[in-house]
């Protein structure tokens, strides 16, 4: 039985268009999960460890100031296209299309003013919350007039995520949630103790600006074989790899499936990561520099925290051999994720 309460968290600035800000918590006996209207952001989450108690394991502030502030996607939905698109730029139909260069040289997760930045209209379910926006057609370059759905239900320890969308104009469309993980509790200083997998044969090499090169990498015999688990900081400096930023390839299939684990020792904390979705963007907190005050006062220096982002895989727009990327009149955009956190 999950337990959906709501709450005021502030207004936003008038220069932005203002607006009445409402979290909701979504409880059940082993989860609870905060989400916010304000760009769908999870604010906390709390998961209980092997011994029976429940620790913050998302990175966030306590305010909404935090959150309307430039910060790095802390907990937020991320749309029209998550991930990079080159040159900020794709032709879709013949006309090609120019969007903000917001990670020069490319566009970043939607744009200056992303899916990440905007107030969305929330509506209470049984065990959960659904928001909804239109996105107007031109939003941040984007062609047509996009209808967004993004619902949040919890059953017991399982948080799903379903986005849905319908366009008036054919456009890419890729959403995820961005949430920053540290299964020790939030204010961790690393995540190197933490195990890892990833269930993916392949993955996207990128170039130095993190566009993939277009090539499709076997991660036999190389850093990026997670398939079974690997302990993330002797891991890291085995290969010396400096952080992951690269999307793995996921079976492509309509169907839930399970695809990453990461497991806490120390805490007993477990999150596996079930999709519909043909990518997940494995990124390791390579560009958090502790210059940000987050919950109770912590700092979030590089390698706090990690993200599991479950997507379409980078630069599909501009990408004719990875999976199509654009939604028709007509179609429909449906996809899923499942966060099943356990504690042994």
């Amino acid at each position: 039985m999950t337990e959906v309460t709501r709450e005021g968290f502030g207004h936003l600035p008038q220069k932005g268009g203002g607006g009445a800000v409402e979290k909701f918590l979504l409880k059940s006996d082993s989860v609870t999960v905060e989400i916010i209207s304000f760009g769908c952001i999870i604010t906390a989450l709390e998961a209980k460890g092997r011994d029976g108690k429940p620790s913050d394991i998302v990175l966030g502030f306590d305010r909404l100031e935090g959150y309307v502030n430039k910060h790095p996607y802390f907990g937020a939905t991320i749309g029209r296209v998550a991930n990079r698109i080159a040159n900020g730029k794709f032709t879709v139909e013949g006309k090609e299309y120019r969007l903000a260069l917001n990670n020069p040289p490319n566009s970043l997760h939607g744009g200056n003013n992303g899916f990440d930045k905007v107030l969305w209209t929330p509506e209470v379910l049984l065990n959960g919350v659904r928001f909804s926006r239109t996105s107007p057609d031109g939003e941040e370059g984007y062609p047509g007039e996009l209808k967004v759905w993004v619902t949040y239900t919890l059953d017991g320890g399982e948080l799903e995520i379903n986005y849905r969308a319908q366009s008036s104009s054919t456009t890419p469309v890729s959403l995820t949630n961005h949430a920053y993980f540290n299964l020790a509790g939030q204010g961790s200083r690393d995540i190197y103790n933490h195990m890892v997998s990833i269930e993916a044969d392949s993955y996207l090499p990128v170039d130095d600006t993190l566009i993939p090169t277009g090539e499709v990498a076997a991660v036999q015999d190389t850093a990026f074989d997670l398939r079974k688990p690997v302990e993330l900081g002797r891991h890291m400096q085995k290969f010396q790899l400096p952080g992951f930023d690269h999307n793995f390839c996921l079976e492509q299939s309509e169907a839930r499936r399970y695809c990453a684990r990461a497991h806490h020792p120390p805490s007993g904390r477990t999150m596996e990561v079930y999709t519909t979705q043909p990518g997940i963007q494995f990124y390791t907190g390579n560009f958090l520099d502790g210059s940000l005050e987050g919950k109770g006062g912590s700092v979030y220096p590089k390698h706090s925290a990690f993200c599991l982002e479950t997507q379409n895989w980078p630069d599909a727009v501009n990408k004719p051999r990875f999976p199509g990327a654009l939604l028709r009149p007509g179609e429909e955009y449906n996809h899923t994720t499942w966060l099943k956190f356990t504690a042994a």
